[in-house]
């Protein structure tokens, strides 16, 4: 690997980590990088979500004050992220390649969309916060009675689709918070990355197992996301998130184009 090749993926490594800090998607910019390098696109997932963990912990670091004052809420959806972060990778494992490389890029196209939902769906929940609705105070001190069985039904097949490919599962973890009543979005963000470190961490032990990894493209990229997880957390509390989820968005969708022109040439 040259030092323009290293370069690149510490540079896409810390923006996947910055993007996952604030929402999620990280994969839409690590999965594609990998895949121009050569790697197959099932190597170019495992090794994307093992280069990716170590971003989300220190993300997770950064919202610790956060996460600290609603610690109740970490063993929530511990149990279904755990069992269903590893059915998915089990399933990844199993799947053909060819198969993969004709999902690929609609998995992008996927999580690039459940952007677009969220952004519109954040818009009504600040609102919400702002107009000091007293019912969200109360919800955001405990997990609502009566959601939980739903929650952990939907979590799990987060879990699953995280194990699977990951693009996208911090977005559709922010909606199970809130549906379970939590408001503070640095406390969501930071206790979405706790569950993602749960459901990549039992991903990473499968790919690591099957020999999916490429680890000297992952170990580069890992430096990048591990500095990108720090400063999002810190860029997140003093500048508005709206106009970096859309970039986010307009980056996913050029990637899904690019892809389905490799693909289809």
């Amino acid at each position: 690997m040259d030092a323009t090749v290293a370069a690149a993926l510490v540079v896409t490594g810390f923006g996947a980590g910055v993007m996952n800090a604030l929402a999620g998607g990280g994969t839409i910019l690590t999965f594609p990088a990998m895949m121009l390098l050569g790697i197959s696109p099932l190597q170019a997932n495992a090794t994307s979500t093992v280069a990716l963990v170590p971003g989300a912990a220190a993300s997770l670091w950064g919202y610790r004050r956060e996460v600290g004052a609603h610690r109740e809420w970490m063993r929530t959806l511990l149990l279904p992220s755990l069992i269903g972060g590893t059915a998915g990778s089990v399933l990844l494992v199993l799947t053909p390649e060819t198969t993969f490389s004709w999902l690929a890029p609609w998995l992008v196209l996927f999580a690039t969309t459940l952007f677009g939902v969220q952004i519109v769906t954040s818009r009504r929940a600040d609102a919400t916060d702002r107009a000091g609705d007293a019912s969200s105070e109360v919800a955001g001190r405990g997990p609502l009675p009566g959601r939980l069985v739903w929650a952990w039904l939907f979590q799990f097949g987060v879990a699953v689709y995280g194990g699977y490919f990951g693009a996208g599962i911090g977005i559709l973890m922010i909606v199970t918070l809130g549906y379970l009543g939590l408001r503070d979005i640095l406390a969501i963000n930071g206790l979405k990355n706790f569950f993602g470190m749960c459901i990549n961490g039992m991903a990473c032990a499968c790919f690591i197992l099957a020999g999916l990894v490429s680890w000297p493209v992952a170990l580069v990229t890992m430096a990048g996301t591990i500095a990108g997880g720090l400063a999002g957390a810190r860029f997140a509390r003093f500048v508005g998130r709206e106009k970096a989820r859309w970039a986010v968005v307009a980056v996913g969708l050029v990637v899904t184009g690019a892809m389905l022109w490799q693909r289809n040439r």
